[in-house]
């Protein structure tokens, strides 16, 4: 229509050229593409020489070596550090723990106090959740343990009463959780109207402080799992001396009552059962032949003696006559009656030629602080929904503050204040065994010489002493004629 057919020919014939050219010679642009490939190509490789072994060892540079460094600037080789080892401790005496009690700086009279209270507490959450008396013993044996490592002023005692119970549950096999224990306590002071779950919220926190203490429980006692059930030794040994029924019931409530005192952690389960039932016999003024006479048993086929039987008694005989009225036994009887059993056992005590306590020997004051300040002793609060914040505003105060926390700024006493790791063990011999064995790697010794060293003895010179001499009558000579002895005179 406007197109140039022309035009559109010459294009179109242009094209068929190219291609027909392409088709008679195809190798064409293959030698044109070679022929610009030709000139992009890198210049040849040199020549290769020919290789004299010879001349390339004698062309290499010898190798290198860094130089040691010398022995002296070298830094001392220094291991790990031996660790520190606990052993644990099933039994302990009177002076250890007086000992203890003193380098702790407790107030006896508050220390009783505290642990009564602790005890009572661990006795009535264990009646109010139907726990079994192991349960009870093996909660009283966690709580003196830690007592004895920690401050008053560190903890309130029923969060200690309650850690000690929740550990207790956890060895015993009978499982309560830290909220139901709380939960129990606070139902069994409370009204009906004021029961709770333990779902409460009010229980959170003192479970968070429960929970921290548990810990503190186990590292007190030596993580050592090993307890005592007297009670099954005393059904054993009532049954062997025959008592009758009621003097039996009388020693098993004397027996709960004996765990409100440390002799638990000082006597065996065989001592402990025949002071009870020998105080039951005494207190009850009957079958007193049956655990003393001939046809008795021998203490010494229950592995015990008359000493350690005779701590025990007076223990608990101790207990009844300061603490009446916190015990089971205590109430039914009055006063009097005990006071008149002291009195027979310190005879037969000085018949007998025996102490108050056994294994008792002269105390170490070396390192014992005599003018020891009494902590201040935490308020306790009335409901655990209070805020345990002893009397001050500043929530961080050593009464919310689990032992040896992030913020209470104290560390352990003993090896578990040092720095370096602890570790816990049951075997008293090993423990000897494995420190004497790490000390000869860590033993400095040091050798003395004697050097005898020859020194000139300096001569006294004397013609300077001469010469002070005449000085000094010059001096006394001027000093005479009115003038001074460092001072020219004119004649």
């Amino acid at each position: 229509m406007g197109k140039n057919p022309n035009k559109i020919r010459r294009k179109g014939r242009g094209r068929g050229a190219l291609s027909g050219a392409n088709l008679i010679n195809p190798h064409r642009n293959a030698d044109v593409q070679q022929l610009g490939s030709f000139h992009n190509m890198p210049p040849p490789p040199p020549p290769l020489q020919h290789f004299n072994p010879a001349e390339s060892r004698t062309t290499m540079a010898p190798a290198t070596r860094p130089a040691a460094p010398p022995a002296s600037e070298s830094a001392p080789v220094t291991g790990p550090h031996p660790s520190y080892i606990q052993v644990a401790k099933p039994y302990v005496f009177q002076q250890q723990l007086q000992g203890q009690l003193v380098a702790m700086g407790a107030n006896p009279t508050r220390e009783d106090q505290f642990r009564l209270q602790g005890v009572q507490w661990i006795s009535d959450v264990r009646i109010h959740l139907q726990l079994p008396v192991r349960t009870f013993c093996t909660a009283c044996v966690y709580y003196h343990k830690f007592r004895l490592v920690h401050r008053d002023n560190e903890y309130q005692f029923q969060d200690a009463a309650a850690a000690a119970l929740l550990t207790a549950c956890k060895i015993e096999d009978t499982l309560k959780k830290s909220k139901e224990i709380l939960c129990a306590a606070h139902n069994a002071k409370g009204g009906i109207s004021e029961q709770l779950s333990p779902d409460d919220n009010v229980f959170e926190g003192p479970s968070k402080i429960v929970i921290g203490l548990e810990r503190l429980m186990l590292e007190a006692s030596g993580f050592d799992f090993r307890v005592r059930f007297p009670h099954k030794h005393l059904v054993k040994l009532a049954k062997a001396s025959k008592v009758d029924g009621d003097v039996s019931k009388v020693a098993y409530k004397m027996m709960i009552d004996l765990y409100r005192t440390f002799a638990p952690l000082k006597h065996s389960c065989a001592a402990m059962s025949f002071a009870c039932i020998e105080l039951a016999t005494v207190l009850l003024n009957k079958q007193q032949d049956f655990i003393r006479g001939e046809h008795a048993p021998s203490p010494q086929k229950w592995h015990t003696s008359r000493a350690q039987i005779m701590e025990a008694i007076f223990d608990l005989v101790d207990h009844y006559t300061h603490f009446l009225k916190a015990s089971i036994v205590g109430p039914s009887y009055p006063i009097d009656t005990f006071l008149k059993i002291r009195l027979k056992m310190n005879q037969e005590l000085e018949a007998e030629s025996l102490t108050r306590f056994t294994e008792q020997h002269d105390a170490k004051t070396n390192g014992i602080r005599s003018n020891i300040k009494t902590p201040k002793t935490p308020i306790t609060p009335a409901s655990p929904s209070d805020l345990r914040t002893n009397g001050n505003k500043d929530v961080a105060s050593p009464a919310t503050l689990s032992p040896r926390s992030s913020g209470s700024g104290r560390k352990g006493i003993g090896a578990r204040g040092q720095e370096g790791t602890v570790r816990f063990m049951l075997d008293a011999e090993k423990a000897k065994q494995e420190k004497e064995e790490v000390a000869q790697y860590y033993r400095v010794e040091w050798e003395e010489y004697e050097v005898e060293v020859e020194e000139p003895i300096r001569q006294e010179k004397n013609d300077h002493g001469h010469s002070h001499n005449q000085n000094h009558r010059a001096g006394g000579q001027h000093m005479r004629n009115g003038g001074f002895p460092h001072k020219r005179v004119r004649r």
